[in-house]
C-alpha cells in the first residue's frame, strides 16, 4: 500500500506549547511559499495536547526535504521550532523524523 502523504507525531515541550501554537496560527508567509516550492500540498497539523500529528502530500519526499534543507526561512524557522519539540526540524539530518508507516488509504 502506498500513497505519496508523508506524517509523524511529536511531542511538544510544555512550556513551549502556546508559542508553538501560535507560530502555526499565524505562519510566516515565505515558510508556506516554500512548502509549496519544495512540492509540499495539503500539510495539516493536528494537536492533542502537547502531542503533535503532522500529514502532507508530496510526489518526491527527498526532493522537498532538500530544497527546504537549503531555504534560509525555513532553517530559520525550524531553528525556532527545534527547540520546541522533542525531536529536530533540522532537514540537513539524514533523518529529521520518523516517518509513521500508512496502514489504511481510502482513496
Amino acid at each position: 500500500m502506498s500513497s505519496n502523504k508523508l506524517a509523524w507525531t511529536w511531542r511538544v515541550k510544555e512550556e513551549c506549547l502556546e508559542e508553538y501554537v501560535a507560530m502555526h496560527l499565524n505562519p510566516w508567509p515565505e515558510i508556506l511559499e516554500e512548502h509549496s516550492k519544495a512540492g509540499i500540498s495539503n500539510y495539516s497539523i493536528f494537536q492533542n495536547g502537547n502531542q503533535f500529528f503532522y500529514c502532507y502530500e508530496c510526489e518526491d519526499s527527498k526532493a522537498a526535504f532538500d530544497y527546504i534543507a537549503k531555504s534560509d526561512a525555513c532553517n530559520r524557522w525550524n531553528a525556532i521550532t527545534s527547540k520546541m519539540v522533542e525531536g529536530s526540524f533540522d532537514f540537513n539530518d539524514e533523518v529529521p523524523m520518523q516517518p509513521l508507516r500508512e496502514v489504511f488509504y481510502l482513496k
